[in-house]
């Protein structure tokens, strides 16, 4: 007899039109991919029910592709209860609450010179990064508040925006000389340590 690991009582399903996300989700194989997210929702989900810590913990990445609005909505209704994430983070929120777009072509930008040398991008973030050191704050908390305080067109779908408006620790933890804000002649390595040193302890 074969013994195998994908059987054909745990293919998907078929769903009809207009059938509930959840009906979608149950209708995925029960393996792999699929069986992860469903137990990712489910331990969500017991999380949020027992009123206990969610910190989503990621890279850049969910924010870089588009997601915010799903996490700015978890926060809001108070499933994510903790946000923590790299420098990298705090460019592409602050440039999409800015200006609605994100995410430099790399290739085009190393071969013209002009890779991660956009002025607003690296004068806001340093300066951000002064005032936290300055307060005594973490970079993610004032990187929210001064997101809203500068009234950025696009500061609705901001993480951390949100986060600082409905009282979520979000903290940014930054490597030195890896995110493009530190090639720009604001940037302060003293400031941006203590700032991300302030949110390493919280």
């Amino acid at each position: 007899t074969l013994s195998r690991l994908v059987r054909r009582d745990s293919f998907a399903s078929e769903v009809d039109a207009g059938a509930s996300f959840r009906d979608f989700l149950e209708s995925l194989p029960d393996m792999l991919g699929a069986a992860q997210l469903r137990e990712l929702a489910r331990a969500v989900a017991d999380v949020h029910r027992n009123k206990r810590t969610f910190l989503l913990m990621s890279g850049a990445h969910p924010i870089k592709v588009g997601l915010s609005p799903i996490i700015c909505g978890l926060l809001r209704d108070g499933i994510i209860s903790a946000i923590a994430t790299n420098g990298a983070a705090i460019i592409h929120d602050f440039e999409l609450a800015y200006a609605g777009r994100t995410s430099e072509d790399v290739g085009a930008g190393l071969s013209e010179g002009i890779f991660g040398m956009a002025r607003e991008t690296g004068a806001f973030l340093n300066r951000a990064a002064k005032v936290a050191a300055a307060e005594g704050k973490g970079l993610g908390e004032i990187v929210g508040r001064e997101i809203l305080e500068a009234k950025l067109k696009f500061r609705e779908q901001s993480v951390f925006a949100t986060a600082y408006r409905v009282g979520a620790p979000a903290t940014i933890h930054v490597t030195v000389g890896a995110d493009i804000i530190h090639m720009h002649p604001d940037a302060d390595g003293a400031a941006i340590g203590a700032a991300t040193m302030a949110d390493f302890h919280r």
